[in-house]
């Protein structure tokens, strides 16, 4: 779980810029792009979160050590975000498999069959 101190928006632009030991204008790029979404307070003023930062950094990793290029990290990131959301139905349904369990034709196995397309996603879990 994340702390409000985490994802408090409290570092202006030139303090991230600072910070991460690059250009203003490089943080305006990414928001341009989409990479990033800093708050904005009613003046208009950007502010970044220490989460934020986290997130920048993971770009700049991207882009500085393995040479993608900004529509890669887009691509990349948004992976992220289907794969978390994945991985959390997965979480899901594994509670839901939990509940079922007394219904097991073979023993110490649980199954749940969901159809959420043409194609059904079974779930096979089997205690050791």
């Amino acid at each position: 779980m994340e702390t409000n101190s985490y994802i408090e928006p409290v570092y202006l632009i030139s303090a991230v810029a600072e910070i991460l030991n690059i250009h203003p204008q490089t943080l305006r790029q990414y928001e341009r792009e989409g990479l990033i979404k800093p708050s904005r307070t009613n003046g208009k003023i950007r502010l970044y979160s220490q989460k934020d930062i986290d997130h920048i950094k993971y770009v700049l990793t991207l882009t500085r050590e393995l040479g993608v290029n900004l529509a890669g990290v887009d691509i990349v990131l948004q992976l992220n975000k289907k794969i978390e959301k994945l991985e959390s139905e997965v979480q899901e349904y594994k509670t839901k498999i939990k509940s079922i369990n007394n219904l097991a034709v073979v023993p110490d196995t649980k199954a749940l069959v969901v159809q959420k397309t043409s194609f059904d996603i079974v779930i096979i879990e089997k205690e050791d």
